[in-house]
């Protein structure tokens, strides 16, 4: 009964998700190029249903981030390297490899502030806009 509440409640948010789509940021293509080669090494471990990966995927567009989603409930290999890796399945997950390492980042707040202060606008197009 509980999982039937859960997955309704789960397709209400989305549906009120769609409704409210944030606007992706603008970018010059050069400047959207470099994002996208940024970006390239990154994937969000993610639950379609959850409400924080919601949370995070709306700041992915807000932000005009093309970052992999993985689905770690329903993929077994993602949901193995999220534990493998991560050490332990909990969503959502920011896997940031640099340099042949990978960094993974918990909790959806930190996730989107790390993105803001790595892709957020500049101040002065934030004030413009």
């Amino acid at each position: 009964m509980m999982r039937l509440i859960r997955r309704a409640l789960g397709q209400i948010i989305l549906f009120f998700d769609w409704l409210t789509r944030p606007r992706p940021l603008r970018r010059s293509p050069e400047a959207q190029a470099a994002v996208d080669a940024r970006t390239r090494h990154m994937a969000l471990y993610q639950f379609r249903l959850c409400p924080f990966c919601i949370k995070v995927r709306r700041a992915l567009r807000r932000l005009n981030l093309n970052i992999e989603l993985r689905d770690a409930m329903n993929d077994p290999e993602h949901r193995a390297a999220l534990l493998a890796g991560g050490g332990e399945i909990k969503v959502p997950c920011l896997a940031i490899t640099e340099n042949g390492k990978t960094r993974w980042m918990y909790e959806s707040a930190d996730i989107i502030a790390w993105l803001e202060r790595e892709f957020g606008a500049p101040e002065e197009t934030r004030r413009a806009a």
